[in-house]
């Protein structure tokens, strides 16, 4: 398994940073690849994809350390990922939102198409950098 971990702050409070981070039928918004999303019964999010020219479905498992402000999610099919958001505040108006990645890169290309090796990850990194920068702009922006 690879790990990337890649953070960003942003200029909202830590209550506002964690609501955005809970509205998943805004992550078209802001995460790559993502054409809908909707949370469903038991802690689950349905999220309708394109990657690598293909569309798919992926269903993950969402849960929360609350009193430590992490949210934890897993896929339950393939691909097989796994991470966290974990947020920090910096002071009353500005959070740190720490996201960690966990996944096969095999898989991962394998699934979703895209380069391989060093290439594979540079990709994955820009992408979650990306997509970080994104949600911060609609936090700040309230959306």
């Amino acid at each position: 398994m690879s790990t990337l971990e890649e953070h960003v702050d942003v200029g909202v409070p830590i209550d506002d940073a964690w609501d955005g981070l809970h509205r998943v039928e805004n992550y078209p918004r802001f995460v790559s690849g993502v054409r809908e999303a909707r949370t469903e019964a038991g802690g689950r999010a349905h999220l309708d994809i394109e990657a690598g020219g293909r569309s798919r479905e992926i269903e993950a498992e969402l849960s929360d350390r609350a009193a430590e402000r992490v949210m934890e999610w897993h896929t339950t099919g393939a691909p097989d990922l796994m991470g966290s958001f974990t947020l920090q505040p910096l002071d009353d108006h500005h959070t740190r939102i720490q996201a960690r990645l966990e996944y096969d890169p095999g898989t991962v290309r394998e699934i979703l198409g895209g380069p391989k090796g060093f290439a594979q990850a540079t990709a994955i990194e820009r992408t979650v950098r990306d997509d970080l920068e994104h949600f911060k702009e609609c936090v700040e922006q309230g959306r």
